[in-house]
């Protein structure tokens, strides 16, 4: 990165397990279960606020129920009056569970088989943590939709019951929680595919453990804090070629909208100059919204403009001449932001592939799930149900960094290192919110950030427009893609002027 930015780790649960064992592997060993329940009960007295009698306590058969129990011992304690479910057998619990049971019963707590019929303003979702790869039925279903349909805060325990905490598929029965309090490090499938609908908002308890850095076994959320490595400083000795050069190669008949979003996008998000190769015969000699865009045909573009970075597929088609097109792009020693057609194109034609594969400059691919399976060789629901595992086989496969979207859009860069994006929201599903996408990473390119910050920071900044205009009333719902372009600006305008 242009300048080193601290992130907050993300780990998936092999990673999480392997600090445990390091923990207890410790003398005297780390007491992570009873620091976990007492940063559980720290919120939960938060949460429940007065309500002492108001708090419900489901307790699973593992050590997330273990968790629960030494939550309610704290929570009992500070004089507050828990309704302890336990849902498991007391005789096969793991050691450390038996022994938070123990303190319960100790504390004179009771444990009951039902919930009992009477409201509760709390729920402890303490059933199963990140364990679990199975979907959950019969009494456990039964209480996960008894919870749920509560209308109470709900807060999970490491995870809500019922989720894959690597991938974020809810497996069945799930609970919707309120608040999420994770342990040790943020799990990937907290944010993304299923996992923000259930978590709801989610904080960490270390447990006084280092998760470690990105490479460890453990990626990172990207936040704000990357706008920190992007070179949005601007001296007042500065000028159009400071800012580097985008090219946009797109624009088939029926598709110049695509070409002409993603160039507005990489001009207003700092490009110095944008040049629009636009396919269609009949493409218009200006862009009467946005005439600083300079339009050139496609091939002199490619053959005859020196530019920085050629962003591809934007509406570009998928017939002999866009084929050709891409070709070249590809044969460059340009940067090469690559979406929608261009990557259905390299999906088809193993040459494109070997090409893509082999450049030794840099390339960004932002595939959604399905151009992903195509990329990838097999299906869309293949690759929704491990996002990580498909982006980063995507990277490694073509030696590029891949933006796999989605809730939870994934970055992987070839090198092994991964990320989670944390902004954004729905109202970037519409038409050409991608083509937006392509043109801001270009220009961050262009202008001289890292590739990789590149692509972090421009899905970052998307999905952080998205959230600002949702916030000033304008989204979630009916957000159009252009919409996107301004928040954006304003989003950059704003971090430069406080560096």
């Amino acid at each position: 990165m242009t300048r080193a930015v601290a992130f907050a780790p993300v780990c998936t649960v092999a990673a999480i397990r392997d600090i445990e064992a390091a923990a207890f592997a410790q003398s005297p060993p780390a007491p992570l279960m009873q620091r976990a329940g007492l940063a559980t009960a720290e919120l939960a007295r938060e949460l429940a606020g007065g309500d002492a009698a108001g708090v419900l306590v489901l307790a699973g058969p593992g050590n997330n129920g273990g968790d629960a129990l030494e939550a309610a011992v704290h929570l009992k304690r500070w004089f507050f009056r828990p309704s302890v479910v336990f849902a498991g057998d007391a005789a096969r619990l793991p050691p450390d569970a038996a022994a938070a049971l123990a303190r319960w019963r100790d504390a004179g707590g009771e444990l009951l088989a039902e919930i009992p019929q009477r409201p509760f303003g709390l729920v402890i979702d303490g059933l199963f943590g990140i364990g679990l790869k199975r979907p959950l039925e019969g009494r456990y279903a039964a209480l996960i939709d008894a919870a749920n349909r509560m209308g109470a805060r709900v807060l999970a325990v490491d995870v809500p019951s019922g989720l894959d905490a690597d991938t974020g598929a809810a497996l069945g029965a799930t609970v919707r929680a309120t608040h999420t309090l994770t342990f040790i490090a943020l799990k990937p499938g907290l944010l993304t595919l299923d996992g923000p609908d259930h978590a709801g908002t989610v904080q960490v308890a270390a447990l006084g453990l280092d998760a470690g850095t990105p490479g460890s076994g453990c990626g990172a959320l990207v936040a704000a804090a990357i706008l920190d490595a992007l070179p949005l400083d601007r001296p007042r000795n500065f000028h159009k070629g400071n800012a580097g050069s985008v090219a946009v190669i797109g624009g088939a008949p029926g598709m110049v909208g695509a070409a002409l979003l993603a160039g507005r996008a990489a001009l207003r998000t700092g490009a110095g100059k944008v040049f629009l190769g636009l396919l269609a015969p009949d493409a218009p000699a200006v862009d009467v919204a946005q005439p600083e865009l300079m339009m050139r045909r496609p091939e002199s573009l490619l053959a005859d403009v020196p530019v920085d970075v050629y962003a591809v597929g934007p509406g570009l088609g998928q017939d002999a001449a866009a084929q050709r097109l891409l070709g070249q792009a590809l044969r460059s020693e340009r940067t090469v932001v690559l979406d929608a057609d261009g990557l259905n194109l390299v999906a088809a034609y193993s040459v494109l592939q070997h090409a893509l594969a082999s450049r030794r400059a840099a390339t960004l691919i932002t595939p959604h799930p399905a151009e992903a399976a195509r990329l990838a060789g097999t299906d869309t629901a293949a690759v929704q149900a491990d996002r990580l595992a498909a982006a980063r086989a995507l990277a490694a496969k073509f030696s590029c960094a891949v933006a796999l979207k989605g809730n939870g859009t994934i970055v992987a860069a070839p090198d092994g290192r991964w990320w989670v994006n944390g902004s954004g929201n729905p109202g970037l599903a519409s038409a050409g919110s991608g083509d937006v996408l392509t043109g801001i990473v270009a220009s961050l390119a262009a202008q001289g950030a890292e590739p990789v910050d590149a692509l972090l920071g421009g899905v970052w900044l998307h999905g952080a427009a998205a959230d600002a205009l949702a916030a000033a009333g304008v989204g979630p719902i009916g957000i159009a893609a252009g919409e996107l372009v301004d928040a954006a600006r304003t989003l950059l305008n704003r971090r430069a002027a406080r560096a």
